[in-house]
């Protein structure tokens, strides 16, 4: 793996000192099975580390810990830090709303909340093709530029999951964008699903900066297989670290986000303190990964990817011929996804499906196996992802 690692031109202001943010959508809970049951307490103890070691940036949203996590933020940052001495960002909940006048109502709600008069950053929350035509429309975009002008927002963005042919349509037709929330990890960079790497590639076109969420892929890449585990060790082994010395995964994978150019911050979304502990070390004074650590990148990655359900390489000569035009590219990254984590993104799987055929409308003519530079055995392939996303469980 390459990083270009070239920067781009960001405007004045809006790249906060340190790029290690805390992302407040896995915040501690006092009962597991109540997700708006957060432990306050310890989230201050956090948020003071967070502060100590010089960091600024907090990240949450309307519908996280189903809607506690900004009375959260309100009450254990707002309330007890000077306003000026963080920077806050929080994001519009456009799946919720189908009348205008909405977008002004919730955001009074979540200046509420959160107990602050302006936010720094301010965010359309995950706009897809499900939902930018609707939004677009509605009037989404001119009020992120009312609020803005308005000062209560200092800079305006959107958080994103879907296809860069999408995000790049988007940013042409608003250019008025100051920055673009993406899932970039070292896992979903060449991913035909999340498609990190592409989307990251379209904000460097247009010269939009990029916040990261999931650098850790929700926890996947803490924890890595044996066989990825040993040679991430001895790769630091070699280097003279001691046992104890030897970083974690998770700091790999963070220094990879954040080692792009055009990335101005990576949010970790932390759950216990000692995480907190640990992602804020290796963030106080950031060391960009070296061109060894992309490679080491590389042998993990190949290693977690060879757990692949199906060899697809997304070059689509399948759906080329395909009478029902089903996405059979997109379906498999699902199919591969599952098999490398063992969850189902349902998000994803509605938004690649949207103006495709389903996995279970194939009628098994051929023409795709017949096309496929690889010899895969898709009819069959389909089936099986038709049995594990289209069947009620």
């Amino acid at each position: 793996m390459k990083i270009d690692r070239n920067p781009i031109q960001m405007q004045p202001g809006i790249r906060p000192s340190k790029k290690f943010g805390f992302g407040c959508m896995r915040l501690p809970l006092l009962n597991p099975a109540e997700p708006g049951d957060i432990d306050r307490e310890q989230v201050k103890k956090m948020a003071d580390l967070f502060f100590e070691r010089g960091f600024s940036y907090v990240d949450t949203a309307y519908p996280y810990h189903e809607g506690a996590s900004e009375l959260a933020v309100g009450e254990c940052i707002s309330a007890r830090f000077d306003r000026k001495s963080f920077l806050l960002a929080d994001k519009m909940p456009i799946l919720r709303i189908d009348r205008s006048e909405q977008y002004e109502e919730i955001f009074q709600d979540q200046l509420r909340k959160c107990q602050v008069e302006y936010f720094d950053y301010y965010l359309l929350h995950n706009v897809g093709i499900d939902r930018y035509p609707k939004h677009n429309k509605l009037g989404a975009f001119e009020f992120l530029k009312k609020v803005k002008e308005e000062g209560r927002a200092r800079f305006i963005g959107f958080s994103y999951h879907d296809e860069a042919g999408l995000l790049d349509r988007i940013l042409t037709e608003h250019p008025e964008i100051d920055f673009v929330q993406l899932q970039i990890n070292y896992l979903d960079w060449d991913s035909p699903v999340a498609q990190s790497g592409a989307n990251y590639k379209v904000c460097r076109k247009h010269g939009k900066p990029v916040v990261v969420m999931e650098p850790v892929k929700g926890g996947t890449l803490a924890s890595l297989p044996p066989a990825a585990e040993k040679i991430f060790r001895d790769f630091y082994k070699g280097k003279g670290y001691e046992e104890d010395q030897i970083p974690s995964p998770a700091s790999l994978a963070i220094r990879f986000a954040a080692s792009l150019p055009s990335v101005m911050m990576v949010l970790s979304g932390m759950s216990t303190l000692s995480q907190m502990e640990d992602n804020s070390s290796f963030m106080q004074d950031f060391i960009p990964v070296s061109d060894e650590e992309l490679a080491l990148i590389d042998e993990i990655r190949k290693i977690i990817e060879s757990s692949n359900s199906v060899a697809c390489t997304s070059c689509r000569y399948c759906m080329e011929v395909c009478p029902q035009n089903i996405h059979i590219p997109a379906y498999f990254g699902l199919l591969n996804l599952y098999a490398m984590t063992g969850k189902k993104t349902g998000m994803y799987y509605q938004r690649y499906k949207e103006g495709y055929g389903l996995a279970s409308e194939c009628v098994r003519c051929g023409r795709c196996e017949k096309n496929c530079p690889q010899h895969l055995p898709i009819r069959d392939k389909l089936e099986e992802f038709a049995a594990l996303y289209e069947t009620k469980q």
